[in-house]
Formats: structure tokens, C-alpha cells, sequence
């Protein structure tokens, strides 16, 4: 069968982009960007939503977690300084800095006050307790 990827797996938009943008393809100075994304786990029991986020090479301290209502913010930023000493020099660095942000919708209130975070190995756990339902009563009409 002939080889449908003449370009190693390649196509041939991909190497005429390269050619008319070949600084497209080189790396940055501090390594590869942030992802585009936190990605999470939402999963939900009787009582509660569990959300786990991957943040890895993020401080506890550089995570920030919000929620409103039924809506739930994760942000989190990376922050680099080169270091350099008077024994040694840095000649390259493949770390990053930036910030990523991802907003998503539970489908019901969130208790905020009973609410808890565990940040642990790169993984963001939440476990949001449910907001307990206002009872609703049927109204009569008169």
C-alpha cells in the first residue's frame, strides 16, 4: 500500500506553512507554553460535585479557586526568574510563565461555605457540597 504521508506523517499544507513561516516552529526561549486549558474531572454524587484539575509545576499559593453560584473559576500562574550566580551561567532555561484561566457551569448551586480544596502531586481536588433545594409549594389560585 503506498504511503499516504509522503512528508513523514506530515501534509503538504504543513510544509509549505514551514516554509513561509519558519519561525513559527521554533521554541520559545522558556520552554513549551502553558496549556491552553486546565484540564478537569467533574463527576457528581447525591450530595456532591467532585472536581480534580490538573495544575502541575503550579504552587498552592499561585492557584486561585472561585465559585458563584453554580459557576466554578481555576486560575493559576506560573512565574519564573532566571537565576544566575557568579560561579555559574545559565545557557538555557526550559521553564515557563504565564497564566491560564477555565470557567465552567455545575448544574446546580454550590455550597460555598462547607466547600473544600486538597491541592496534591500537580492535581487540584474540590469537593463542592450541593446547595440544599428550597422546598417549593405548590401556590393556590384565587
Amino acid at each position: 500500500m503506498a504511503n499516504l504521508a509522503p512528508f513523514g506523517g506530515r501534509t503538504l499544507f504543513d510544509e509549505l506553512f514551514r516554509d513561509f513561516a519558519p519561525g513559527y516552529y521554533i521554541k520559545p526561549l522558556h520552554g513549551d507554553a502553558l496549556p491552553a486549558q486546565i484540564k478537569v474531572d467533574v463527576s457528581e454524587s447525591k450530595d456532591a460535585y467532585t472536581v480534580k484539575a490538573e495544575v502541575p509545576g503550579v504552587s498552592k499559593e499561585d492557584i486561585h479557586v472561585s465559585v458563584e453560584g453554580g459557576v466554578v473559576t481555576l486560575s493559576a500562574e506560573v512565574k519564573q526568574e532566571d537565576r544566575q550566580t557568579q560561579d555559574e551561567k545559565v545557557l538555557r532555561s526550559e521553564r515557563y510563565y504565564g497564566s491560564v484561566s477555565r470557567s465552567f457551569q455545575l448544574p446546580q448551586e454550590v455550597d460555598v461555605g462547607a466547600a473544600k480544596a486538597k491541592y496534591e502531586n500537580g492535581v487540584l481536588a474540590l469537593t463542592l457540597p450541593k446547595k440544599s433545594q428550597a422546598s417549593s409549594r405548590r401556590l393556590s389560585i384565587d
